[in-house]
């Protein structure tokens, strides 16, 4: 039996708290969906970081603008959407955090680190503008059909 697509959206302010709020539904969808305390943590920080950018770089910190968060829970894997209405950017033009000339700079981390704890990562710019962070978590085990405890996100 083919499980059906589950989709969780949320609008945030662009507010530093809305940095702690997005961790904390991370938090508590990945452990719904049957991530131990671990990889939810680890998924957590991916959207934190993806938050915390959309609010510094991509929302310019300007309460004006919104922050949206998706989350698509698919038959074998969570997919996690972050977009701001910024500006936009293209993933290869980011300067590797690692390269000789960027390791005391303060940027550029929170992509590392996303791309460290998540399976996929992708950067588009949609039609509305701005730029979405599409992150991928493929789930640890099979996936129930209906994820235990999913309807208390």
């Amino acid at each position: 039996m083919r499980v059906p697509t589950q989709r969780i959206e949320v609008t945030l302010e662009t507010l530093l708290e809305s940095v702690d709020l997005a961790e904390d539904i991370t938090l508590r969808v990945a452990n719904a969906v049957g991530f131990d305390e671990e990889q939810g943590y680890r998924i957590g920080m991916s959207v934190r970081e993806a938050v915390i950018n959309a609010y510094t770089y991509g929302n310019n910190q300007d309460r004006a603008r919104l922050i949206f968060l998706v989350f698509e829970l698919l038959p074998a894997q969570m997919v996690i959407h972050v977009r701001d209405q910024g500006r936009g950017f293209r993933l290869e033009d980011v300067p590797d955090p690692l390269a000789e000339e960027n390791l005391l700079k303060t940027s550029g981390r929170g992509l590392f680190l996303i791309r460290a704890f998540m399976d996929e990562l992708d950067v588009t710019i949609p039609q509305s503008g701005g730029a979405e962070v599409i992150m991928t978590k493929r789930y640890p085990t099979a996936r129930p059909s209906s994820p235990a405890g999913a309807s208390k996100v």
